[in-house]
């Protein structure tokens, strides 16, 4: 290992991460040391501001709401380094032969559904649909046009027609989409 950020993980924390995420150990190294080189405060927490700091996050229009999901179990608007892995962890392959715990077809589905659930009541109204749209396409679609795809989505998606989608009716309306595939993310062995 040789480098400072691999000296201050336990063999034991390496475990336990393991465990609950499905990471290697080389693969919790390597996310402890880009862990370490965005904590600029070496306060062994990432601020809002620290991954924002992240380029590929600030220009993502949804880079925000990505940000927001790392905080979900954050008390203090700071996240450690195993809330950071357990995030992370949403966007591993699936394994057949492995227990799939944080990247199941479920969790990653609650994950996309949480992207869209702007207020985190559990729901998702027509203008919550309308206003990720907003950051997904900015201006290059007319009011009317967002307005109309919002409309759409939520006649296919609300199928008991209560004006927001569940988390069962989003997962209905993509249980043909290959959710596995589409978030994941190949981390280096």
């Amino acid at each position: 290992m040789g480098n400072k950020s691999s000296l201050m993980l336990e063999d034991s924390d390496i475990k336990s991460i393991q465990a609950d995420t499905g990471f290697s150990a080389s693969q919790i190294e390597r996310l402890y040391s880009r862990f370490t080189s965005l904590d600029k405060g070496c306060s062994g927490s990432l601020s809002r501001e620290d991954f924002l700091r992240i380029p590929e996050l600030a220009i993502n229009p949804l880079g925000d709401r990505i940000v927001h999901a790392f905080f979900q179990e954050s008390s203090d608007d700071r996240v450690n380094f195993k809330q950071f892995v357990r995030v992370l962890a949403h966007f591993r392959p699936i394994k057949r032969n492995q227990d799939n715990k944080l990247n199941s077809r479920e969790e990653k589905l609650r994950f996309a559904f949480k992207m869209y659930d702007l207020d985190d009541d559990g729901s998702i109204t027509r203008d919550e649909v309308l206003a990720v749209l907003h950051m997904m396409v900015g201006e290059n679609i007319t009011e009317d046009q967002l307005i109309s795809i919002a409309e759409r989505t939520m006649l296919e998606a609300d199928a008991d027609n209560n004006q927001m989608i569940t988390f069962q009716e989003f997962c209905t309306i993509l249980e043909r989409t290959d959710v596995e595939q589409k978030m994941s993310i190949k981390f280096l062995k």
